[in-house]
């Protein structure tokens, strides 16, 4: 067997799609929209994601000189925006230590927090080393470059729990997804929630478009630049209101609709001929995604209407087995979207500091740990109500 290489290039040009996607995606695993080429290119070629926006692409590439058989979606990052795992304290306090935080390395997929694997292989290769050939890389990558640290978020629980075997800090948080035990309708989802519950949703979702507002799922060959432009005009009224400069650009929307049609669903609403209100949701093989909201007229529910119910009944008419709807929010719990324990990995250099964080970490964990157990405890399902 060839000797094999990790390697870095600084833009997925550099490598090609069908060995990109052979280890990103292979046959046999569950589709993943987020580390497709498609996905990432797009982030790279619409200018969102660049040295300029603090998303140096950096990619680990473990090749034999004539196969690629393995690869990491990886950034030199100097600052901690876009990640929703969150380590400002951290770089706080080493700064004030006397040490620069800054660059690190991110094993992620921009502005998504979505799980998902990280280190990016074949399950089926031959040879069973290459996940820990492709985490030999990324540290040897991250002592070539001379960071701080490496950090790998929103990670599989399987890889996220081998990865920790093999001493990386592991940080746990938590997300509220939906899981379909099999419904074949809205109403059967209905169902099984508590009934106060259950009226609640129903009532929610008939004053979301009490106005005279409709609701459409557009998808693949149907996506058009005039369902962009509206998108990206909601996009960027709300993101300029929460979080000031919003990540993506015009150009990024536009790039997914050639590149990837049929893994994106918009919801859009419509008022008297105009869109006033949209997200949008990309599609994997079990799971579809929430991602990014907007609006440009406020209305009551419309917005659990658009990201959360529109949503479910997606899944259910696809047979997908989930919805993750995205960081935060513990209003999700009354939806009928539970808690669930999300997954990173670091890596820092230096010693003290890593031992200061592991000690943060063991506290942290179980006090993720109790807090899902107490909001499960909460759920609005029937179960969770010993008067239905």
């Amino acid at each position: 067997m060839a000797e094999r290489t990790a390697i870095l290039i600084h833009s997925l040009k550099e490598i090609a799609p069908e060995d990109w996607d052979r280890c990103a995606n292979p046959q046999g695993l569950p589709h993943d929209p987020f580390v497709s080429y498609a996905f990432l290119s797009a982030l790279e070629d619409s200018h969102s994601v660049e040295a300029e926006t603090g998303w140096a692409p950096c990619h680990l590439i473990l090749s034999d000189g004539d196969e690629i058989h393995g690869v990491v979606p990886m950034y030199l990052k100097n600052h901690s925006q876009g990640e929703y795992v969150f380590d400002h304290n951290w770089a706080h306090a080493f700064e004030r230590a006397g040490g620069n935080y800054y660059p690190k390395l991110q094993i992620s997929v921009p502005f998504t927090p979505a799980t998902g694997r990280r280190l990016l292989y074949d399950p089926q290769n031959p040879d069973p080393d290459t996940e820990r050939q492709l985490l030999g890389g990324m540290i040897g990558a991250a002592d070539q470059l001379g960071v701080s640290s490496a950090h790998l978020t929103f990670v599989d629980p399987g890889q996220a729990e081998r990865l920790a075997g093999a001493g990386l800090m592991h940080r746990t948080d938590q997300q509220f997804h939906w899981e379909n035990a099999g419904y074949n309708s809205f109403e059967a989802f209905l169902a099984t929630l508590a009934s106060r519950k259950r009226k609640n949703l129903k009532k929610e979702r008939a004053l979301a478009v009490e106005n005279g507002i409709e609701i459409e799922w557009v998808t693949g060959a149907n996506l058009t630049e005039a369902h962009w432009d509206a998108f990206f005009e909601f996009y960027m009224d709300t993101g300029s209101r929460k979080w000031g400069r919003p990540y993506l650009t015009r150009a990024f929307f536009s790039l997914i609709g050639e590149r990837m049609a049929d893994r994106v669903l918009l919801v859009m609403a419509k008022r008297e001929g105009r869109y006033i209100a949209g997200a949008i949701n990309f599609i994997g093989d079990e799971t579809l995604f929430g991602r990014n909201w907007g609006c440009i007229e406020d209305h009551r529910f419309l917005h659990f209407e658009c990201c959360y119910y529109q949503a479910i009944d997606f899944a259910i008419a696809h047979g997908l087995k989930r919805v993750e709807a995205g960081a935060q929010g513990a209003h999700k719990l009354a939806r009928g979207y539970m808690p669930t324990k999300t997954h990173s990995l670091h890596w820092v250099r230096d010693p003290n500091f890593r031992s200061a964080i592991e000690n943060y970490l063991d506290e942290e964990r179980r006090y993720i740990e109790r807090e899902i157990q107490e909001m499960s405890a909460h759920g609005p399902f029937k179960s969770n109500d010993p008067t239905n």
